[in-house]
């Protein structure tokens, strides 16, 4: 447990779960703060090794009938949520929740709002933004209007491991020695360190309460995409990439060329691409009358890229892009009986002995996913992660944040970790687009003085007639798949032990 400061603040962090706010909450602490973290499902931050120095309370900013509780004795703030890659009604949502927030903070007599916004263009009228960075200014604006003081933090591209901006980047350069690119690799931008905006955002909560207005915060390097990319391969030890803009690739082109190329699907990819199309160069360094410039200066691009490859090599990834689980993804509990009141729920269940020890079976069952594959038919899960981007979602290139050990709520390719009971149970929750809810549950128990038992067990509850029909559709395949899933995990299992 970290010591309180004398001056310490109450601090509340609303998407705790999330990229930055995973990462934020630690940095608190170890200031000497005092932390409570609003989330939706508590069980998200379970295995975070902070969990037990923070408050949980269970919440969402859209229900403002949460916020009360949740707010009450806060000194400062942070506002970390918002709705990107949620569909057309994203601004609505976005502005509703400010406004709820805003106005909940005020009446608890919250004293500071800490905000992270998008760097806005400079000379260019609002209407013409894009709508992702339309609507975060718009958010910055309600807030700062609430009557509680607010620092809007407005930082571009974030670099650091696990960041969106951060894998796009990543993943067109590595995989494309040449490319054909959009006109937007030609804008100038100004890209920080996470390390730094997790720096800034630390310290506003003890600014004082006159401060109310927005800040631009960047790094030190203004760069267009190109050079970040060429840069980006100087720091990986890859060969100069050979760039080529043309004129012909719109945003929403390009977003479908991105979710092709990396793990970033196009709901996110697309908002991201569309706040490139102008310039996002800081207008000012206002922010370091309050808060100073490190001792050693700012983070520069290249040691940002290095630091966050250095964290990829290492499997030292706190948080990425995917910890947040992805609007509307499916959030129910798994049914426990085959008879609950959600009407049908169709199984597949496997179960083998095995000579290996227990350790050794569940070694292969944490390892799942990511570059180890899902030990059954590549064909038929590569098909099936291309047939899901193709209509919108995640795909199978999420990967892992750690290559060898799961926590609750980690993305797991187009699955999220629901329950892991280390040694024994690890389950899955499907976010692929489905028409139904779909779980996969792997457990091992000892069986006999020399031996485990590996159950297996794949669960669907079907939406309508569609989704009746698409678990009826995919059945033939299930020995296949499935069947072929227990034998090469015990297999493997049998090997290594």
């Amino acid at each position: 447990m970290n010591a309180l400061r004398p001056d310490s603040k109450r601090c509340l962090v609303t998407g705790a779960s999330g990229y930055i706010g995973g990462r934020l909450v630690p940095e608190l602490l170890a200031r000497g703060h005092s932390v409570r973290c609003l989330v939706r499902d508590p069980d998200r931050l379970r295995d975070q090794p902070w969990r037990a120095d923070v408050d949980v309370v269970p919440g969402d900013v859209t229900r403002p009938e949460t916020l009360t509780g949740a707010l009450d004795g806060v000194d400062a703030a942070y506002y970390l949520v918002h709705s990107l890659g949620t569909g057309p009604s994203f601004e609505t949502t976005d502005r509703e929740a400010a406004r709820a927030f805003g106005a909940a903070a005020a009446a608890a007599g919250v004293t500071r709002i800490v905000y992270l916004g998008g760097l806005v263009p400079t000379a260019v009228p609002e209407a013409d933004l894009s709508p992702h960075l339309r609507s975060r200014a718009e958010v910055g604006r309600i807030l700062r209007s609430s009557g509680v003081p607010t620092a809007e933090l407005r930082a571009a591209v974030i670099i650091g491991s696990g960041s969106a901006s951060f894998e796009m980047l990543r993943y067109l350069t590595e995989r494309l020695p040449a490319m054909v690119t959009p006109r937007w690799v030609s804008t100038r931008i100004q890209p920080i360190a996470v390390r730094d905006v997790l720096g800034y955002l630390a310290a506003a909560a003890d600014l004082p309460p006159e401060v109310n207005r927005t800040f631009d915060i960047g790094g030190p390097d203004v760069l267009d995409y190109r050079q970040m990319m060429r840069r980006y391969a100087r720091a990986a030890g890859l060969r100069r990439r050979l760039i080529v803009p043309v004129p012909v690739l719109t945003p929403r082109l390009s977003s479908h060329w991105v979710g092709l190329v990396t793990p970033v699907p196009n709901s996110i990819a697309r908002p991201l691409v569309e706040s490139l199309r102008h310039e996002v160069v800081c207008g000012e360094h206002d922010i370091a009358e309050w808060i100073p410039d490190p001792p050693n200066g700012l983070t520069g691009f290249d040691q940002a890229v290095t630091l966050a490859l250095r964290r990829i090599k290492d499997a030292d990834v706190a948080t990425r892009w995917s910890s947040a689980s992805l609007p509307g993804a499916p959030s129910d509990p798994l049914p426990t009986d085959p008879d609950w009141a959600g009407g049908s729920l169709y199984q597949d269940i496997r179960e083998r002995t095995v000579t290996a020890s227990v350790t050794a079976v569940w070694r292969v069952i944490e390892g799942i996913g990511g570059d180890n594959g899902w030990y059954s038919f590549p064909l038929a899960w590569a098909l099936r992660g291309w047939l899901d981007r193709a209509v919108g979602g995640v795909g199978l290139r999420r990967g892992r944040r750690d290559p060898a050990r799961l926590r609750v709520g980690d993305s797991l390719d187009f699955w999220r970790v629901e329950e892991i009971e280390p040694g024994r149970l690890l389950r899955l929750r499907a976010e692929m687009r489905l028409p139904g809810l779909a779980w996969l549950e792997l457990s091992v128990t000892p069986d006999g003085e020399h031996g485990a038992r590996y159950r297996q067990r794949a669960l669907f509850h079907p939406h309508g007639l569609a989704g009746h029909a698409y678990w009826w559709a995919i059945a033939p395949f299930h020995s296949a798949v499935f069947g072929g899933m227990a034998r090469n995990i015990t297999e493997r299992a049998l090997r290594a032990d």
